[in-house]
């Protein structure tokens, strides 16, 4: 099987956490126990970068990897400020023209930027440059409210976690949401947060019982997606009023639980298009959607494309491999 090669540019000041998100999903073994990408970490200012707090990285892979990248990843860049150099912009570009993906994590999106990848579309970045982002380039049309956008040959994302999610969202369209939630699983994150879930997340002050509480209630709720999980009968059994409920909720896990239980519900239906061949009637029957109208309604406005064409891909993909 050939492997999808991902590149991640480092460059001088590089914060150890960005450039180890990447790194973290894109080398983790998925369930066959052998990573199916290709991770080569390059440096675009010489081989050896004196990164953020003393520690120094030595890499003998140059920009010239770019040239043969499936995925590029930028995580972060050290300055929204500062131009990036000449010849990074220029190999992002010819990667695009390649039709290649490029994803800036964080302050990643800046970089995308500058070598104009951005102009006419949607982008974000960590919340804090977001005005920031959008007077600099005011072609790009910045989303400050969102964990990710994915706008098919680039993709921006939020800063830290949302990084994670983001890399974690490329990983399930490349090869699927099993695979995706297994590596989510290994490292210890949730295994989908779509693009659309509020970056800033308030944290209440601990309440560790209620908390536990909830997330038995919730796990529950995985299990039996097929019933129908109204918000007043889960507040009830939460022990909380409607309002107290829903601010809780929205607190612990920065989405409303209307779309927290879609985002569930179509996870599943992606793992029962990947690994089944059951009609669109009985997985929606399954998720608790009751159509096959209202699954292919939902599911495109999610990840623009039909259960059904879905389901082609993957198992052309799949086949190749």
């Amino acid at each position: 099987m050939r492997k999808i090669r991902v590149v991640v540019v480092a460059f001088e000041g590089i914060l150890p956490f960005h450039l180890s998100v990447p790194c973290a999903v894109f080398q983790a073994p998925t369930r066959d126990m052998e990573s199916p990408f290709r991770l080569r970490v390059c440096s675009a200012e010489g081989p050896r970068l004196n990164g953020a707090y003393g520690f120094a990285i030595e890499t003998e892979y140059t920009l010239d990897e770019l040239r043969q990248a499936d995925v590029i990843i930028v995580p972060t860049w050290r300055d929204a400020q500062e131009a990036p150099p000449q010849a990074l912009l220029d190999a992002l570009q010819r990667a695009a023209r390649r039709g290649k993906r490029v994803v800036g994590l964080c302050m990643g999106a800046f970089v995308l930027a500058y070598a104009g990848l951005l102009d006419g579309r949607r982008a974000t970045t960590h919340w804090y440059a977001t005005e920031e982002l959008a007077a600099l380039f005011p072609s790009v049309t910045v989303d400050p409210d969102v964990l990710y956008v994915d706008e098919g040959p680039v993709i921006t994302s939020a800063g830290s976690a949302a990084g994670i999610d983001c890399c974690l969202h490329l990983v399930r369209q490349l090869l699927g949401a099993e695979q995706a939630n297994h590596i989510a699983r290994r490292l210890v994150v949730s295994p989908f947060r779509r693009g659309g879930q509020a970056q800033f997340i308030e944290q209440p002050m601990p309440t560790l019982a209620g908390d536990k509480r909830m997330a038995r209630l919730l796990e529950d709720i995985q299990r039996k997606l097929h019933l129908p999980h109204s918000l007043d009968d889960i507040a009830e059994r939460a022990a909380m009023s409607r309002r107290s409920f829903t601010r809780h909720f929205r607190q612990l896990t920065g989405s409303s639980f209307g779309d927290w239980l879609l985002a569930q519900r179509l996870s599943a239906a992606q793992r029962l298009l990947e690994t089944t061949s059951l009609p669109l009637e009985r997985i929606a029957n399954a998720i608790g959607l009751g159509s096959p109208v209202t699954l292919r309604q939902h599911f495109q406005r999610a990840f623009r494309t039909s259960p059904a064409h879905y389901r082609r891909t993957f198992n052309a993909a799949r086949a190749e491999d």
